[in-house]
């Protein structure tokens, strides 16, 4: 399974975007896998559609990617406000980690800090 960050899945449905080549052929290297997504970076990808009136279109999209929502457990506010005050990962980065973590996965994303941040902690990482 890989986690994906909203850089990537917000590259790959805007073609006018400057990372769209890069996060095509990304998601092309991973077939196979299966895709998933914190409920948090959903939102963060879905925001663009609901101001352009394109939500429908873009959720249909994510649904032919087979993209998932790994839901936040119960204990989702500690371990983020600990992944928060000890990383200096915004919080929807500590969501990408977060939910790398709980589904034992790799993650996906074109945000340096939150690459470096991962790798470090031992998450497998593709940015490519």
């Amino acid at each position: 399974m890989i986690v994906l960050d909203a850089s990537v899945l917000i590259a790959h449905l805007d073609s006018t975007d400057a990372h769209h080549a890069r996060a095509t052929e990304l998601l092309l290297s991973v077939v196979g896998d299966e895709l998933a997504v914190s409920p948090i970076t959903m939102s963060e990808v879905l925001v663009g559609p609901a101001r352009a009136q394109r939500l429908r279109d873009v959720q249909a999209a994510l649904r032919r990617l087979d993209v998932h929502t790994v839901a936040l457990t119960d204990d989702a506010p500690a371990r983020l406000s600990q992944l928060r005050a000890t990383t200096s990962l915004r919080l929807p980065g500590c969501c990408v980690l977060l939910s790398a973590e709980n589904a034992g996965a790799a993650l996906a994303t074109f945000d340096e800090q939150l690459a470096a941040t991962g790798s470090g902690l031992g998450f497998e990482v593709r940015t490519s």
